[in-house]
């Protein structure tokens, strides 16, 4: 993947461009409409494509057209520049005849996502250990033994070695003092990633929504375990069930348009069907959204009804919620506690992978 994106440019920002697209729910290049939406209101014409559609369709920065929006002379050039770099975008197959955008763009929108986020995620250091309540990676971290030559220094119980420590009355740790986890070996765990794809998400929380579930695909693959993906809005939009099949996942994440309500009730009712029916598989559910259930007659009692049911199918919740206001951080809070999950409150979306990956490690 690398040897198509390293030293060009080019390949690269005709991916952004698609993917900016979807994120922000442009799904045809109409250059008449295009240019009709920028002389009539430049301003609303900039939110609604965004700045790297723009940058890429108009040859200028997005600031320098909107100063020049009036001037007939650089009017007439826009008009041009947008016929003529849709027109490229057609010949190389990245849209459509009829200006939609074709399975090349959505491949390279994928290939460009995938890599920039593997790339992003290791120099932040985002890695970890996988914990869930019977096994992990390296075992439960309920019990302790006297540490001894070859066990990791990361699994040393602190507390209960300085408890150590003063019991003896000793002035400094001593091997002796020293307690360590006792870790048993891996089991399997089932992650199902939904994503809220109503209309408020559109744009950069949709965009950092998706990096994220790719980082969590990449890893929880690669760990042996399987991901299972849910879009919803006012309904279940699309799924994959749990899977080892990467590919799969990727391609449907870089698809994934906001433009619905919100009811979550549906898709926790679908990840019910769609987690294996083995008690001895973890079975863990993050619901990402920017705002609480405003679809049904009471949307509150009948999400934390989906939530007990949920529950006594053995399935956790964690809610990734994306500056939730006080009545949906308060509903938020009572779905994790049904369902033993734990609550993020997102203000930051940039680091949106480390928060889904730091769940992930942490399943309980």
């Amino acid at each position: 993947m690398h040897s198509v994106l390293d030293n060009d440019k080019k390949e690269i920002d005709k991916g952004k461009l698609v993917e900016q697209a979807i994120n922000q729910g442009v799904s045809s290049f109409n250059p008449d409409l295009i240019f009709e939406n920028l002389v009539s209101n430049y301003k609303q014409a900039r939110n609604i494509y965004g700045d790297t559609i723009l940058r890429q369709l108009l040859g200028y920065e997005p600031d320098y057209a909107e100063r020049n929006m009036n001037i007939p002379e650089f009017q007439k050039i826009i008009k041009n520049s947008l016929a003529k770099n849709i027109r490229k975008l057609k010949q190389e197959k990245i849209l459509d005849a009829d200006s939609s955008i074709s399975e090349k763009g959505y491949e390279l929108a994928s290939l460009v996502m995938y890599v920039e986020e593997l790339d992003n995620i290791t120099p932040k250091g985002i890695q970890g250990e996988r914990i869930h309540k019977k096994i992990s990676h390296y075992g439960s971290r309920e019990d302790v033994k006297n540490f001894k030559k070859g066990d990791r220094y990361k699994d040393i119980a602190l507390k209960k070695s300085v408890k150590n420590v003063i019991r003896r009355g000793h002035d400094s740790f001593e091997t002796e003092d020293l307690k360590v986890y006792e870790r048993e070996s891996k089991g399997q765990c089932s992650i199902i990633y939904a994503i809220d794809s109503s209309g408020s998400m559109k744009g950069r929380k949709i965009g950092s929504c998706k990096k994220a579930g790719i980082a969590l695909a990449y890893k929880a693959i690669e760990n042996k375990d399987k991901v299972g993906l849910i879009i919803f809005g006012e309904d279940v939009v699309d799924f994959i069930e749990p899977t080892c099949d990467f590919p799969k996942l990727l391609k449907e994440i870089v698809r994934i348009k906001a433009k619905r309500q919100t009811n979550i009730v549906n898709a926790i009712k679908k990840s019910i069907e769609m987690f294996p029916n083995d008690s001895s598989i973890t079975k863990h559910l993050i619901l990402l959204t920017d705002a609480m259930p405003t679809a049904g007659e009471d949307p509150e009692k009948e999400t934390l009804e989906a939530v007990s049911a949920a529950r006594n199918n053995n399935i956790t919740i964690s809610v990734v919620g994306i500056q939730l206001d006080e009545k949906g951080a308060k509903l938020a809070e009572k779905i994790v506690e049904i369902s033993r999950g734990k609550l993020y409150k997102i203000k930051d979306i940039d680091n949106m992978d480390k928060i889904i990956l730091e769940d992930y490690y942490n399943i309980r």
